[in-house]
């Protein structure tokens, strides 16, 4: 089964919306990641549900082209979290036809944090959309464990846990545990490669993590092992930023060339996730 394949707003950021559809068309993307609510303070901010003309620019450039947006991001679970502050984006995510909304669970307090993402589950299945747990190192829910133990109390029937490739492997998580996490969690999943070593440093870490990740087969990730422990047929959302070489070839050619060493990358098992050794092959020639 030949994978589907999604532009992560990450890749290419500070591209507005309705050039992020733009260039995931031209480079032959199903669908793209938007980015509705900014991450850090200094990021440009494309608030959607803010800027009625930007969004009637990002539907027609969908209408036209035909790509379609699989996941709207970011919702943070904090301790003074209130789901009808985004209601106004949840509304807008419906709106542009999204699939899944990408939550963090940023919050020590684990009851308090499942509470939370409970409501966000119910409203986002009132747009008919689903709500992802991604779990990222340096946050509050930084593993796999803490990621499904929200999931799992939540017990949403429209609750997923997003695996991000990066994070899964600098989280030292155990491929087993995650084959054994229930199917239906598992609506798509980001993907991305990077060396097998991780940066010494918290500051080492967030950088790469934003600025420079790999293409798939040109790092060192067992990418093999955590989509092969994943459902086939998912789509990969491509979150790969190249901050040096944007700088040198343009965020539109990033794009294109990430979507091609994907492909590339798993073409050699008929889109399915390689074996380990035939992923090692598969470096070599990159």
């Amino acid at each position: 089964m030949i994978p589907e394949y999604s532009l992560a707003y990450l890749t290419v950021l500070g591209l507005s919306p309705p050039r992020m559809v733009a260039a995931a068309a031209k480079a032959g993307y199903s669908y793209v990641g938007l980015r509705l609510h900014a991450v850090t303070t200094d990021e440009p901010r494309y608030p959607l549900h803010l800027n009625r003309s930007m969004l009637l620019e990002t539907k027609h450039e969908l209408a036209a082209t035909g790509v379609r947006v699989l996941d709207v991001e970011l919702i943070r679970l904090t301790p003074w979290f209130d789901v009808h502050e985004h209601d106004a984006l949840l509304d807008v995510s419906a709106e542009l036809g999204a699939r899944h909304l990408i939550a963090q669970g940023a919050d020590a307090n684990l009851d308090r944090v499942i509470d939370h993402f409970g409501q966000l589950c119910d409203a986002a299945a009132k747009r008919k959309l689903t709500a992802d747990i991604e779990f990222v190192t340096w946050t509050e829910t930084a593993d796999l464990a803490r990621a499904a133990a929200i999931v799992g109390a939540a017990a949403r029937d429209n609750g997923g846990l997003l695996i991000d490739t990066l994070h899964f492997s600098r989280s030292h998580d155990d491929i087993a545990e995650l084959a054994k996490l229930p199917r239906h969690w598992f609506h798509y999943a980001q993907v991305c490669d990077a060396p097998s070593e991780p940066p010494k440093t918290l500051d080492g870490l967030i950088f790469a993590a934003r600025n420079e990740r790999m293409f798939p087969g040109a790092g060192g990730l067992d990418l093999p092992g955590i989509l092969g422990a994943l459902p086939a047929g998912i789509p990969y959302s491509l979150e790969i930023p190249t901050a040096a070489l944007a700088k040198k070839v343009g965020l539109e050619e990033c794009a294109r060339l990430a979507l091609e060493s994907a492909k590339d990358f798993f073409a050699a098992a008929g889109g399915r996730p390689l074996t380990s050794a035939s992923a090692s092959r598969n470096r070599l020639h990159h």
